[in-house]
């Protein structure tokens, strides 16, 4: 199932559901017991919004082996995370915003794991019941601020750097998925999600043994290699192969 937030015309943001092309609503909590109402909106008369209200964003740095490897950086011997605020977060198809105190932001496509129930120290042959479903990132980065703070919450935090969606899939199979990145038209990034350094069981066990994982936290899993920069008038489209494409304009 294909799980949504949605505005239609000046209703009040909704979760839910795609068929065939149309939304439905679903009625209830996404994360508990709901309930599934016809699907007889088209998909094109609503507004996607970013599918899940995240306490929480957590990241991956670095879990790549070529993403590392075009910063001169070694692999991390165990996940390297940080955090973005959920003030960084914007809707699918919104603008991405170049921050005047930085000459240098770039795109980062990731898939991306939400989370559907709530949990502590999850071993990773646990971690999928805790996953409510997948869906596709953006964890865009002043990479020239990320360089001179040392830390990387500046470069990660402004408004309008966390893009993700359309949708949550819940039944998206991610063993083998291409992650692809374009900039206007430009093939930026690919690589496939088999190429993680670390798995997505791995990562869930290692950030819950630290913090509590709330039902609708999200975590991005890390970059292929192939970042770089964006400038005003950019289309940045990720796109994971099976689960979907999004896409956010770019402007100062």
């Amino acid at each position: 199932m294909r799980i949504v937030r949605y505005q239609y015309k000046s209703d009040a943001p909704k979760s839910g559901w795609i068929f065939e092309e149309n939304v439905g609503e679903i009625a209830g909590n996404i994360f508990g017991e709901y309930r599934r109402e016809e699907a007889r909106i088209p998909l094109g008369d609503v507004q996607l919004l970013a599918p899940c209200q995240p306490s929480k964003i957590i990241c991956v740095g670095r879990n790549y082996a070529e993403h590392a490897k075009e910063h001169n950086a070694e692999v991390p011997k165990v996940p390297l995370i940080f955090l973005k605020p959920p003030s960084s977060i914007i809707n699918p198809g919104e603008h991405i915003i170049l921050p005047p105190q930085s000459q240098q932001v770039e795109h980062e496509a990731e898939l991306v794991a939400v989370i559907g129930k709530r949990g502590r120290n999850i071993t990773p042959e646990q971690a999928r019941e805790h996953i409510l479903g997948y869906t596709i990132g953006n964890d865009v980065t002043a990479r020239d601020l990320q360089k001179s703070d040392g830390q990387w919450t500046r470069a990660k935090g402004f408004d309008t750097f966390c893009s993700f969606g359309p949708w949550i899939d819940t039944d998206f199979d991610i063993s083998d998925a291409l992650i692809t990145c374009k900039v206007s038209g430009q093939p930026r990034q690919m690589a496939s999600t088999r190429d993680m350094v670390f798995s997505v069981g791995m990562l869930i066990a290692f950030v819950s043994s630290i913090m509590t994982l709330e039902p609708g936290d999200i975590l991005f899993t890390g970059t292929p290699a192939g970042v770089g920069p964006l400038k005003a008038g950019d289309e940045v489209v990720v796109e994971i192969e099976g689960l979907g494409m999004l896409s956010n304009p770019v402007k100062v």
